[in-house]
């Protein structure tokens, strides 16, 4: 019975190592966002750990193994997983002021080398209590190890499919906790322990305690949080300030409307409205990224068929519950853009790719194969609309997206959202096979909003320089490295945006 017991031991020990490491993806992207930085600095820092423990973990059984240290260790990684939650923000303001991939790697190091060094303490520990002779030391080592790979891989499968999207991160972290925690005092109970009890009555207390103090990831309409949610796929988030309401997903602003009319407060969506001025007569449009729905509702009004496409089931209900898009003004289909355009054979008068992701937009939309595809998607008189975020109007991305948009399409134009030109902010790439020249003069008299938008954008565009710009491929894709600066900074004025009404995350 005490050695079954113990394989559970390693097994639950090994499913708390990855559901920890996936955890971190959802506890820092909301801050840093999800990009091959974090995926990479949890990964580093999770082998860093893991390699402390084993080689600690097998001195320590070495000068003697105890059952009742076995426990305590499994107890101090879970009393530590039990603190992330608060002291993750703390953590998170102080590793802001570093580069993007230092203050990654620094938050992930604090939050997660403790833990995860004493979970990798557990197997060498439980090799050395298990091993009954020399002769079944192999053996018992590689059973050991198994079962706590077998751990990783249940954790895996149930974290990302299961546990993330149905409780949420908070409250999952804290019952990694509190199973590391009563897996100890039952361990310790069953030895007949006196040690258990103190273990035990610390499980409990911070049962208790967690039930009035845990921080909520619930909305509080009354502090302007309206709704948040964990996806498949990011963290979402509905925020209402200053009469503005906005869709936050890990961390990176999507959509910005007035919630009494549901008209955008971004104002690249109205130089994406230009590309209608090219057509006598609505069209079809296909929308790459649905956001809140901005774009198809000013398009629906128009007259325009449209049909969107998005990944994320959550985002197509909230934008529907809380950004007033109504099933009738477009057609959604709920996959990733690429499959869709890999899978459909439709061509479109305009096609706009408005997926700019929480750190860059995902890189495999934005290659000289992804171009290819939605090339053959247009219309012979069709036009290509791209947002992008960029430093600066001559920014690197800037010149690269054109000169790989230039290998299927003769003109592109950039059009500025933002001024001064060397500032941070949004540009709309417009790409197509005929010049791009307006068939009309744009209306200047008494313009609104959005009028003035158009007029700024289209007086200022500009022919991006791609002489010594490189091409996207999918084989060779750097644009994860060169957006680094531009999500640093984006995300530090939304910090600073956000955190007097107490919103920030």
């Amino acid at each position: 019975m005490r050695n079954l017991y113990l394989y559970l031991v390693v097994f639950i020990a090994g499913a708390a190592v990855l559901a920890i490491e996936l955890l971190g993806t959802r506890i820092l992207g909301p801050f840093y966002g999800v990009s091959l930085f974090l995926w990479s600095a949890l990964i580093t820092v999770t082998l860093i750990a893991l390699s402390i423990g084993y080689a600690v973990g097998g001195r320590l059984a070495d000068r003697g193994t105890t059952i009742s240290r076995f426990y305590f260790i499994i107890a101090g990684a879970g009393l530590w997983i039990l603190l992330i939650p608060w002291i993750k923000y703390p953590v998170l303001v102080l590793s802001e002021p570093f580069s993007l991939r230092f203050a990654v790697l620094a938050a992930a190091f604090v939050l997660f080398v403790p833990p995860l060094t004493l979970l990798g303490m557990i197997s060498p520990y439980a090799i050395r209590l298990r091993a009954s002779a020399l002769n079944v030391v192999g053996r018992t080592a590689g059973d050991l190890y198994a079962i706590s790979t077998m751990g990783s891989v249940v954790s895996a499968l149930l974290t990302g499919f299961v546990l993330i999207p149905s409780f949420g991160v908070t409250l999952l972290t804290f019952w990694i906790g509190i199973s590391l925690l009563l897996t100890a005092s039952i361990g310790l109970i069953a030895e007949r322990r006196f040690t258990a009890i103190p273990v035990a009555g610390v499980a409990i207390l911070a049962i208790l305690m967690a039930s009035w103090l845990l921080p909520s990831e619930g909305p509080d309409p009354e502090s302007g949080l309206i709704a948040v949610q964990q996806s498949p796929y990011a963290e979402i988030r509905v925020l209402d300030m200053e009469r503005k309401r906005h869709l936050v997903i890990d961390g990176g602003v999507h959509t910005i409307v007035d919630p009494l009319s549901w008209e955008s407060r971004f104002p690249y969506t109205a130089v994406i409205d230009l590309t209608r001025e090219f057509f006598q007569a609505p069209g079809d449009l296909l929308l790459i990224g649905l956001g809140g729905g901005s774009i198809v509702k000013r398009f629906a009004r128009e007259g325009w068929m449209v049909e969107a496409i998005e990944i994320d089931p959550v985002v197509v209900e909230f934008a529907r519950k809380y950004f007033g898009l109504d099933p009738s003004e477009g057609v959604i289909y709920p996959m990733d853009g690429r499959q869709f355009l890999i899978t459909q054979d439709k061509t479109y008068d305009v096609i706009v790719m408005d997926a700019f992701g929480s750190s860059s937009i995902p890189f495999h939309l934005v290659t000289q194969e992804s171009f290819g595809l939605i090339a053959a998607h247009l219309k012979t008189e069709g036009i290509f609309a791209l947002n992008i975020e960029s430093n600066g109007w001559d920014g690197l991305i800037v010149r690269s997206l054109s000169a790989t948009l230039r290998k299927h399409f003769n003109y592109v134009l950039a059009l500025p959202t933002y001024e001064p030109a060397s500032a941070l902010g949004n540009l709309v790439l417009l790409a197509a096979n005929f010049e791009l020249t307006l068939p009309h003069e744009l209306e200047r008299e008494n313009p609104g909003r959005d009028d003035r938008v158009r007029i700024f954008a289209w007086d200022n565009r500009l022919e991006p320089d791609t002489s010594d710009a490189p091409v996207l491929t999918d084989d060779l894709n750097p644009i994860d490295v060169w957006a680094e600066e531009i999500n640093r900074a984006a995300r530090r004025d939304l910090h600073r945006y956000f955190q007097p009404s107490g919103l920030s995350w």
